[in-house]
């Protein structure tokens, strides 16, 4: 794998939307191991103004992309997944560090040419799941992963992102087109695995507006319970991680600081550059939980 001195990485931000602008373009322009190397984005306009307030150089059009990797050490993305897999592909075949969002696409054979290519030229990656980088979320899984003897869990992830009535910046077209199965699902996947083992079987079923339920085992001989949803009543939004065992009940707890959890995905992929140690949280578990997403929602006929 490619390493790099000991000097700040120079990472590139592909996307403009409210994510890009609230969360990832300010903490890579506040990381003091970073230089935003610049913004590229559909829209023009967009692009320039997230540039404008970083202090950065904007990058547009079919020629400005490959202009922004070329400024670049590695490239974060903030894009709808299936716009995300094949700009990856071509950011990690100029031998790009790759930082994603979740899901890295979905469709297994998007996410497979993301894997191929960063396998090619032995680019380091992280997926940015939330959970996994969040301060208050991060240690709590480290923990529970440590200990044996988790017999099941449960987990709900209910938003009202468009329950009737709603108005939020983030209910994008593609989360209202994949439903709270591609969109959280990726987040609860990433906090059952490392605890309970790889998914050995998946049940799954359709619920009332985007709602699916799934069923779950897993290698460590434990099962799970999973309900995700977009588009609940306000009044059934909620989030709960429980897992049950020998050691008793542990529930996942409260986070915050969204940006704060970039960050911390910032440093980890810093730290697999230099080492060449892989994250746990790569483009490969990346393509693992589209994996389990596609037989999902082909079982609950989504």
């Amino acid at each position: 794998m490619t390493t790099l001195p000991a000097t700040p990485m120079r990472i590139g931000l592909v996307g403009t939307g409210p994510w890009a602008r609230n969360t990832q373009a300010p903490a890579l322009a506040a990381h003091p191991g970073v230089v935003l190397s610049g913004v590229w984005g559909r829209r023009p306009e967009a692009a320039q103004e997230l540039a404008a307030a970083h202090g950065t150089e904007a990058y547009t059009g079919e020629a400005g992309i490959d202009e922004l990797f070329a400024a670049s050490d590695a490239v974060a993305f903030a894009l709808p997944p299936d716009v995300q897999a094949p700009l990856a592909a071509r950011a990690a075949a100029t031998g790009r560090h790759l930082l994603l969002d979740k899901p890295v696409a979905t469709t297994v054979a998007g996410a497979r040419e993301v894997v191929r290519a960063a396998e090619q030229t032995g680019v380091a990656s992280v997926v940015f799941c939330t959970l996994r980088f969040a301060a208050e979320t991060s240690a709590w899984i480290a923990e529970q992963a440590a200990l044996d003897g988790w017999f099941t869990a449960r987990a709900e992830w209910i938003g009202a992102l468009f329950a009737p009535g709603a108005t939020n910046e983030y209910a994008s077209q593609w989360r209202r087109d994949k439903g709270g199965l591609w969109d959280v699902g990726p987040h609860v996947l990433s906090v059952l695995i490392p605890v309970l083992g790889d998914v050995t079987g998946l049940t799954a079923a359709r619920g009332p507006s985007d709602t699916t339920h799934l069923i779950l085992r897993h290698t460590s001989g434990a099962s799970s319970t999973v309900t995700l949803a977009l588009g609940a009543p306000v009044g059934a939004v909620g989030t709960e991680i429980e897992l049950r065992g020998e050691q008793g009940t542990a529930a996942l707890p409260r986070w915050s600081d969204a940006t704060g959890a970039f960050r911390a995905a910032v440093d980890a992929l810093i730290h697999s550059v230099r080492t060449g140690d892989p994250h746990p949280c790569d483009v490969r578990f990346g393509l693992r939980l589209t994996e389990l997403l596609a037989e999902a929602e082909k079982q609950a006929g989504k």
